[in-house]
């Protein structure tokens, strides 16, 4: 692998962050790194507007797009080098199978094979949630930030952003516990989106079952340095087993940021 990865914390939460005391403090977030298969954040799985069901809102005949792995903002019809993003880590709830949920930025994988991104992954495997941070450049599996220390309720930030000699930067801070990772790698997608999401991973090749993580915010996010100017065009929602599993809001009222719940219903907008 080419590239250099940077960690920093400030205080006490530096290189002890991951000793046993500090997961005792929380005893059900817990690392995936020995516990899971190789986990993949894939391309939009698209399904037909015309046969997908809808969520609970009179909003969703306006959404763009639906998929049985997405679910939030992606925006499309320029090249795009740079994304930022912000949103809460969520706490999944418990489930008698391993149930899985992602949220991240990226760019590209809205109609390619090609994807960029890092976020956050919040799971609940064997009897227990587990959250960790990672990275990811297809066609290699995520990454996980070992030395990051993920619990729910964390702010995280992120930014992906083109050196212009082959290169992009990946930065991901946890804004809560002053931690950040930041690693250059070679990346040539095509750039051609730009995507704010929370997702059901692949595991084993198939696209997990979603769990049940709640509700989350993505708030605010950049595109090329600017607002990207969200509208219900850009929005998708997630379907699995022929149900609407996870709905985005309509975008707040500075076109910045959203909501995006589990389930049907679809939630309100954060206020701006």
């Amino acid at each position: 692998m080419n590239g250099t990865s940077v960690w920093k914390a400030s205080g006490i939460a530096a290189a002890s962050c991951l000793t046993a005391a500090a997961l005792l403090a929380w005893p059900h977030a817990t690392s995936t790194l020995d516990a899971s298969p190789a986990i993949f954040h894939a391309p939009r799985h698209a399904l037909s507007p015309n046969t997908s069901p809808k969520p609970n809102s009179v909003q969703a005949q306006n959404f763009g797009w639906s998929a049985s792995n997405w679910s939030g903002y992606a925006v499309t019809g320029s090249t795009y080098n740079d994304i930022t993003g912000s949103w809460i880590v969520p706490a999944v709830s418990p489930s008698k199978r391993s149930t899985y949920s992602s949220s991240w930025i990226g760019i590209d994988g809205f109609n390619n094979s090609d994807l960029i991104q890092t976020g956050t992954e919040q799971d609940y495997v064997n009897g227990h949630a587990q959250y960790d941070a990672w990275w990811e450049i297809l066609p290699a599996p995520e990454t996980v930030i070992s030395n990051m220390t993920i619990a729910p309720g964390d702010r995280m930030s992120a930014h992906i952003h083109n050196n212009g000699n082959g290169t992009w930067t990946i930065t991901l801070t946890d804004v809560t516990r002053n931690e950040t990772f930041s690693t250059t790698q070679s990346y040539s997608g095509p750039g051609s989106s730009a995507e704010w999401i929370q997702e059901a991973p692949e595991i084993g090749g198939r696209i997990a079952t979603l769990a049940n993580y709640g509700e989350t915010t993505f708030d605010p996010g950049t595109v090329n340095g600017g607002n990207p100017g969200f509208t219900l065009s850009d929005a998708g929602y997630m379907v699995q087993n022929n149900a609407v599993v996870s709905v985005p809001s309509a975008p707040d009222s500075d076109t910045d940021g959203f909501n995006v719940a589990y389930g049907s219903n679809q939630p309100s907008p954060p206020a701006s």
